[in-house]
């Protein structure tokens, strides 16, 4: 069928394994939710997090009603949420989130990826000063008028506004995050994904050789089960 079709296959199972990654991510989301505050949406903003999450990227309806029931019963797994700190190539901080049942397991991979991908483990704290913890909403540009919400998106938290082509991005401060996701709900403004992040301080240049390795190391990271979110602060 020739290199064309080869291209177009690589880049449909790229595109497969990376949706299929997102529904686990948001599978151990929901589990956690549920075991934190019950089956609820209602009585769960965490869930309801979430669930709009699931939606954001395409999860089918009964495979998120099929995640809730699961984490309702009693044999469903204990996700203990952790992060870990280390550096890639080039001394490129990370933080690596993950949500494991079984944390030495967990440890014992997230090292192996460091140090098979040229990075390091660190201890507590050896990277994360070098992150704030913000909110992150991201909506499509035509799901939000900022002309008309911009000053109420402020008052309600928001301490930056990125407006892309593709994407507006509103951020906030860790301790603004509830208050904005309830301003949201009551203008029934949905998100297509809303979460707290690790955002970098500052950011690093290298060349493309090295910023090659880097993500090397970044995407070991990510391809693990445990792994949840990845952050570094390659420019």
């Amino acid at each position: 069928m020739g290199r064309i079709f080869e291209k177009r296959k690589h880049k449909m199972f790229a595109r497969f394994d990376k949706m299929a990654k997102a529904f686990t991510r948001i599978g151990k989301d929901i589990a956690i939710a549920v075991k934190q505050n019950g089956p609820n949406p209602d009585n769960n903003p965490r869930l309801r997090m979430a669930i709009q999450n699931a939606k954001g990227v395409n999860m089918p309806k009964d495979r998120v009603e099929a995640a809730i029931k699961r984490a309702s019963s009693k044999e469903e797994k204990d996700f203990q949420e952790i992060t870990y700190e280390g550096y890639a190539p080039h001394g490129v901080p990370i933080m690596v989130e993950c949500a494991t049942d079984n944390p030495t397991r967990t440890v014992a991979n997230v090292r192996l990826h460091f140090s098979k991908n040229g990075g390091s483990m660190g201890n507590s704290g050896s990277v994360a000063f070098l992150f704030e913890r913000k909110g992150v909403f991201k909506f499509d540009p035509d799901k939000l008028n900022l002309d008309e919400l911009e000053l109420d998106l402020i008052d309600a938290g928001a301490d930056d506004i990125e407006r892309g082509e593709d994407e507006t991005i509103i951020y906030t401060q860790f301790t603004e995050f509830g208050h904005m996701q309830k301003f949201l709900e009551a203008k029934k403004l949905e998100p297509k994904s809303s979460e707290l992040q690790y955002i970098p301080t500052t950011t690093k240049e290298l060349t493309e050789e090295q910023q090659d390795e880097v993500l090397k190391c970044v995407e070991a990271l990510e391809g693990d089960d445990d792994v949840q979110n990845v952050y570094h602060n390659l420019a």
